[in-house]
């Protein structure tokens, strides 16, 4: 891939690239809709990638060009970005240089060519993808001397305040800091974070992401609904966070909400976090059979409880749990996207079989089905 983007980049701008880096996309294992209630999270890197060519000017042009996108290269003037100015996928890259030249950083203009495999509308974190490769080559073209952390952040206020998607901070976190064989135990509050070991293959198991290929319209709003929601509940319990809610006093703090929507809302982030610790706890004992039906009841708490589910994604988890699974659940935002199925491998291609005429038999398109392999976060290549 790296000589075909330089290929590319040298056909497009006429010289070779100063560089070429890569972020990958990101599946959730565990800690859906938590991460913007200070709460925690699990995901681990994709092999899934969106890479970058990308060489610095000094004259304040940007010229941006995606292969996965059909069309001319798109230039910009880097003192002319302005939140709401760029829309498409040009805007998650442009987004971040606006961030760092809004944050006092030196990004005099620069030429990028990028090229994705992290599939797009699958809620595998294709945008952090973009916006953190995006944030790597420049830190390193311009000495910019950020840590993971900063361009976790730089990446994450390019969607929330120049794209206009209000997201936390763990896909941008998982895209940065990852790495091969583990999961990412994430605290959303002061992004400390722990390596959690994750060889799936050692212990005869395998971890599924299958993509439904499916985006609900009833999906759009719904993420900025969810979370004035739990804010609004935050605000109600006398908290700074519902992370502050004990799982212990759920019973007490629901006791307390008038509206039964922020009610179901609070409960699932409360308990959410709590699988998501249990979770850990039972991979740190090695007991990652275990986790299966832990996995299983998030899915519950995501369709019952923040009804973020749909169809679709239901039907992946009980075909599969029903096929032998160890356990299921949706992932990333729902209303389509991805779910996660934790099998052994002795029944991995039983359960993709059942799966796939689940969806036959129901009349939906055929789902995309692949294994999920933690690997490495974002680096430079060449």
């Amino acid at each position: 891939m790296t000589d075909r983007l330089t290929s590319t980049f040298r056909e497009l701008y006429g010289s070779a690239p100063d560089g070429v880096w890569s972020a990958p996309g990101r599946v959730n294992l565990i800690g859906e809709y938590t991460d913007f209630n200070d709460g925690f999270v699990l995901p681990l890197a994709l092999p899934h990638t969106a890479v970058a060519a990308v060489s610095r000017r000094q004259d304040g042009l940007l010229r941006l060009h995606s292969s996965d996108v059909e069309g001319r290269v798109v230039e910009l003037r880097v003192d002319g970005l302005e939140p709401g100015g760029s829309g498409g996928w040009a805007g998650y890259p442009a987004g971040v240089v606006w961030a760092l030249r809004d944050a006092g950083h030196p990004v005099t203009g620069a030429d990028i060519h990028l090229e994705s495999t992290v599939p797009v509308g699958a809620g595998l974190s294709s945008s952090a993808a973009l916006e953190v490769v995006t944030a790597l080559a420049l830190g390193d073209l311009f000495g910019l001397g950020l840590d993971r952390r900063q361009l976790a952040l730089m990446s994450q206020r390019a969607e929330n305040v120049f794209v206009g998607v209000p997201c936390g901070i763990m896909d941008q976190t998982a895209a940065a800091c990852c790495t091969e064989g583990h999961a990412l135990h994430l605290d959303t509050r002061d992004l400390s974070q722990r390596q959690v070991p994750f060889d799936l293959a050692a212990q005869g198991l395998r971890l599924l992401v299958v993509d439904t290929r499916v985006k609900h319209e009833l999906g759009d709003g719904a993420y900025a609904r969810r979370r004035a929601g739990c804010e609004e509940g935050a605000r109600a319990l006398g908290v700074r966070a519902l992370r502050d809610v004990a799982l212990a006093h759920l019973d007490d703090a629901l006791a307390e909400l008038d509206d039964p929507v922020v009610r179901r809302y609070v409960r699932h982030v409360v308990t959410e976090n709590a699988r998501v610790e249990e979770v850990v706890s039972l991979l740190g004992a090695g007991e990652t059979r275990a986790t299966g039906p832990v996995l299983t009841a998030g899915h519950a708490s995501l369709r019952d409880d923040f009804e973020v589910s749909c169809a679709e994604l239901d039907l992946v988890v009980e075909s599969a749990n029903a096929a032998g699974a160890l356990g299921a659940r949706m992932t990333g935002g729902g209303f389509g996207g991805s779910a996660v199925v934790l099998v052994e491998e002795a029944v991995a291609d039983a359960v993709t079989k059942e799966v796939m005429e689940a969806f036959a038999a129901a009349g939906h398109r055929a789902p995309r089905i692949f294994p999920a392999v933690p690997s490495a976060g974002a680096r430079r290549l060449a």
